[in-house]
């Protein structure tokens, strides 16, 4: 038992392969101290990254996804991520203060069913959109998906349409919108809400895009080795900023600042 004890106070850098006092990772908001690797990181360990403490209100917490479509298995993942996450849905939504300025949020999660958008997503997204249409109040996404859920089949393809529609209604109100992505974001997450923000923020080395590297090389075209990287997609144009996790909560406060 303490030989157990005492391996598990260090960890592997996901990217570098460093051994890391696990301690220091946790205070580091698991950012590695020498490759600076993002890790991954839960929809409740995000919040409390940027979120004035105590001020975060969550809404909808009585929606939560069901196998409408018969998948087999579905219930299985189903139940195993809702033991891990200690919730039965993928995204955390309501208000909350950043800097005392009142917002309404979203945070996604790759820990249930790989941060994929089934129906319930969709719909609290959608209905956090319109919260903050009507309250008012700026909005901030922060995005973590691999696609839109197999599993809910057309019934997660409509919710790209959904919460792009709730996206512009809260524009044409005159609302500013910051989404911010994270790693992973792909598939109909990237194609809708993600990249419809006023201004889009993605952390260092964040993988974006549509199709994964692996489905793009299969037209047998040579990729770049930093292929849908932040670093790449800030040359090209499709993201605005990239901010380091120790620096976003300053940011965004500086941004919310900006349109006060």
């Amino acid at each position: 038992m303490t030989i157990q004890r005492e391996i598990d106070q260090e960890i592997n850098c996901a990217s570098c392969q460093a051994k890391i006092d696990l301690e220091k990772y946790l205070k580091a908001h698991k950012v590695c101290p020498v490759c600076n690797h993002h890790g991954i990181m839960g929809a409740e360990e995000r919040l409390n990254l940027i979120v004035d403490a105590g001020t975060f209100i969550e809404h909808d917490t009585e929606l939560y996804s069901v196998n409408t479509l018969g998948f087999p298995d579905y219930e299985t993942k189903l139940d195993r991520d809702t033991k891990k996450t200690g919730r039965p849905y993928e995204l955390l939504s309501g208000t909350g203060q950043i800097g005392k300025h009142n917002v309404a949020l979203s945070i996604g999660d790759i820990s249930f069913i790989g941060g994929t958008m089934g129906a319930v997503a969709g719909e609290k997204l959608t209905r956090t959109i319109e919260y903050a249409t009507k309250n008012k109040l700026p909005l901030i996404t922060i995005a973590v998906s691999g696609g839109m859920r197999m599993q809910e089949g057309t019934l997660a393809l409509m919710q790209m349409q959904k919460t792009a529609a709730a996206c512009t209604r809260h524009s044409e109100a005159g609302l500013f919108y910051i989404s911010v992505a994270t790693d992973p974001t792909y598939g109909g997450a990237t194609a809708s809400f993600v990249s419809l923000g006023h201004i889009v923020i993605a952390e260092p080395n964040a993988r974006i895009g549509f199709a994964g590297p692996r489905a793009v090389a299969s037209i047998r075209e040579t990729l770049p080795d930093n292929f849908q990287k932040s670093e790449f997609l800030i040359e090209h144009g499709m993201i605005d900023h990239i901010v380091h996790r120790h620096q976003m909560k300053s940011f965004l406060i500086s941004l919310l600042d900006w349109i006060r």
